[in-house]
């Protein structure tokens, strides 16, 4: 790629026009340990340029946390060096040289969305250039797509993450609009972390409609709900002990059983699946290795549960100690 520069030169601000400002993610935090960088030692990286046409205006392709720094600190010049190429070769430039300040998926799917709706260039053209391949790039056009200009300006404020804006927001915004919209209002006002954002979406994509309209007002307090339930569940093992956990393993074996039962009466053994036979057939192994191991244990219990012992052939149905479904917590 031919992009000569010339030597970096000391220009005051106004001279250069932030066309691509949009595209690039503030993330306050990394501009205030930039701005405190500049300050003790000066601006060590010049800024990249390439010369509006006709123009006396430096149209600014990298370096724009440095300029929002620069601007923190109260300068009114930076140092850039201007590319001696056209616009779309200095965009593909700077994807190219990505390594050197990894960009976020969002920033890389804006600039491509500007070389190819704004600068004209095809999809593969600009693979070849930037030396990506073209499923890259369709994946990251596709990134765009379904971001509506809301949530960029969120992910731009830092008050949601890339990774919320299209692993969440961008696929509920396809299936509801309206979800996303208050969804991401609540986030504005109570934050998830990652983690407990895709806890939330696990359980908003297995609840019921009726359900969903107050987990997306009130994401913080459903995560808050679900944790008060696990520490419940945890604090009522620790109580039981392994001797509570063991019965409340029993219980679910027993309504498991009582399930299965009645379906095997209704199996033909010569022409079973292959695959189902040999699952009966380990599963007649494990429960001889079990009644083995359930005989050693009970004939050293003085006074055996007679659930266990008297009719196992007729257990008690009772429920699993399942977690409770997601529209029960909202």
């Amino acid at each position: 790629m031919d992009t000569a520069t010339s030597p970096a030169q000391e220009v005051d601000l106004h001279r250069l026009e932030l066309r691509f400002a949009e595209a690039r993610l503030l993330e306050p935090q990394a501009v205030a340990r930039l701005a405190q960088s500049i300050e003790q030692s000066g601006q060590l990286i010049a800024c990249s340029a390439v010369v509006e046409a006709g123009s006396e205006r430096l149209i600014l392709v990298d370096g724009y946390r440095r300029i929002l720094a620069l601007r923190r600190l109260g300068r009114d010049t930076a140092w850039v060096e201007a590319w001696a190429c056209d616009l779309a070769q200095a965009l593909l430039t700077v994807l190219a040289r990505a390594g050197a300040r990894p960009f976020a998926a969002l920033e890389e799917a804006l600039l491509l969305r500007e070389l190819v709706h704004g600068q004209g260039l095809a999809a593969r053209e600009v693979a070849r250039r930037s030396g990506r391949d073209v499923s890259w790039v369709s994946r990251r056009l596709e990134l765009v797509c379904g971001l509506s200009e809301r949530v960029f300006a969120a992910v731009r404020q830092g008050e949601v993450s890339t990774w919320a804006a299209t692993r969440v927001l961008a696929p509920l915004a396809r299936a509801n609009t309206e979800h996303a919209a208050q969804l991401l209002a609540a986030l504005a006002a109570a934050p998830l972390s990652s983690r407990e954002l895709q806890t939330w979406f696990q359980h908003y994509q297995n609840t019921a409609q009726a359900a969903r309209a107050h987990m997306v007002t009130h994401p913080r307090l459903f995560i808050q709900t679900l944790r008060a339930q696990d520490e419940q569940r945890a604090a009522s093992r620790l109580r039981a002990g392994p001797e509570g956990q063991c019965a409340a393993v029993v219980r679910q074996l027993l309504a498991l059983l009582q399930r299965l039962r009645p379906a095997l009466t209704t199996l033909r053994p010569p022409a079973l699946p292959a695959e189902l036979h040999s699952a009966l057939t380990r599963l007649r192994s494990a429960l001889a290795t079990l009644h083995a191991d359930l005989a050693r244990t009970l004939d050293h219990d003085p006074q055996p549960a007679a659930r266990c012992g008297t009719h196992p052939a007729h257990p008690r149905p009772e429920p699993a100690p399942d977690q409770p479904r997601a529209q029960t917590l909202a």
